[in-house]
């Protein structure tokens, strides 16, 4: 795209997600997740020189790769968000990143590194004779293990952007690691093991229900002590968070063992009880409603597969949903099955209220093609538009 349309485009942009977040939306944002996987694997990958081992463990590499990554998806990546070089007051952004295995490396998993593949914590409490040796060793320091090199590569990313020019242009945001979680359900899954958690559910609950409370604590623990450190406070109006492993448990499973730690941790880490957004992979739906009423989210990130129709008529006009097509449809599939898919999708009735962003679901595999990325942007632009629908549930439109 030439500078004027890169111009043009953020503008539209601009105008998409003040329409949406006035609640006057003219059509249903378009954004795309991208993990550096996408960046870093597979034969069409912009980086494919630069293996995970590297950058795990060399924040230099981990630094430049960011930016270069961050340079990328604003030149090729076809979305709802700003594109083209940023100016010099926005700069380029960086993040210490340690993937999804960095809260059970920091309860003292260990990290294996796979040719070709995402590094992963390995289950260090697999035996039946480790799983009293979880219990008893507590809550790791919020600052030691893989949360002290987080703290070290995040005070170095500081350091470094304060010389680091990119194309001439300075970065201007670091993001450390640590103020989120991947969940407590899911966070004992990658310390204990899922089939040996799942056979704990059955034949000893109540070791599932200590592990889980040890390890909600430790997430409470370990985000407010990294907002103390970040001059936060420890409470803040938002609440946001993900545990995909939900997935493999029934409703009333999860009511007795998981949601008990969903409400702590919106009760130690948020200072509202209403709001606040999840992320679930996988079919987790039947969760929502639960989450919705009991723990106040009103914005799920949706993995696959998801039955939007019926979401929107269970949870009504008022929720936020996130999602779309299924990654391997965006990373095999044609442009006109990815085009017909969020067609449908669309026109589900999930936009009802004018609460839907379409994304991918859920993050951009490797070697997805730009074209099948820009086909699912070419559809919300055709079938997303609020003027295109009935206009009963729909909010006034903004002025165009």
């Amino acid at each position: 795209m030439s500078t004027l349309e890169y111009e043009r485009h953020n503008e539209e942009v601009r105008e998409v997600w003040n329409a949406y977040r006035a609640r006057k939306p003219l059509r249903a944002p378009c954004v795309i997740g991208t993990n550096t996987r996408f960046f870093l694997l597979g034969r069409t990958a912009p980086f494919p020189n630069v293996d995970f081992r590297a950058y795990t463990e060399d924040p230099d590499v981990m630094f430049e790769t960011q930016v270069r990554c961050d340079e990328w998806k604003r030149l090729y990546i076809l979305q709802d968000a700003p594109m083209g070089l940023p100016s010099e007051e926005t700069g380029w952004t960086v993040n210490v990143d340690f993937q999804n295995f960095y809260e059970a490396a920091w309860f003292g998993c260990p990290v294996v590194f796979f040719e070709g593949q995402v590094p992963v914590a390995e289950p260090r409490w697999r035996g039946q004779g480790l799983k009293q040796e979880l219990l008893h060793r507590g809550i790791p320091n919020p600052f030691e293990g893989l949360m002290g090199q987080a703290r070290e590569y995040y005070e170095y990313f500081l350091e470094k952007s304060k010389t680091y020019a990119h194309r001439g242009l300075p970065v201007r945001h670091v993001q450390p690691k640590g103020l989120g979680t991947d969940g407590p359900m899911t966070v004992a899954v990658n310390l204990r093991g899922a089939i040996e958690l799942l056979e704990d559910f059955v034949e000893d609950p109540e070791y599932v229900h200590e592990l889980l409370n040890i390890v909600t604590d430790a997430i409470i623990a370990r985000i407010r002590a990294w907002r103390r450190y970040l001059g936060k406070p420890e409470t803040q109006e938002y609440f946001g968070f993900a545990d995909d492993a939900v997935q493999m448990l029934s409703s009333d499973m999860y009511k007795e063992f998981v949601l008990p730690c969903h409400k702590r941790m919106r009760a130690g880490l948020c200072s509202t009880s209403r709001g606040g957004s999840v992320h679930m992979c996988g079919n987790a739906s039947r969760h929502f409603p639960i989450l919705n009423r009991e723990v106040g989210i009103d914005s799920f990130d949706t993995g696959f597969p998801v039955d939007f129709a019926s979401l929107r008529r269970e949870l009504g006009p008022e929720v936020e949903f996130y999602g779309g097509p299924h990654i391997e449809l965006m990373r095999s599939g044609t442009p006109s099955q990815i085009y017909a898919n969020a067609q449908e999708i669309l026109e589900s009735g999930i936009r009802k209220g004018g609460r839907f962003v379409l994304r991918e679901g859920n993050n951009l595999a490797p070697e997805t093609p730009l074209e099948n990325i820009a086909t699912l942007y070419r559809a919300a632009k055709e079938f997303g538009r609020y003027d295109r629908i009935p206009s009963e549930g729909i909010p006034q439109q903004a002025d165009s």
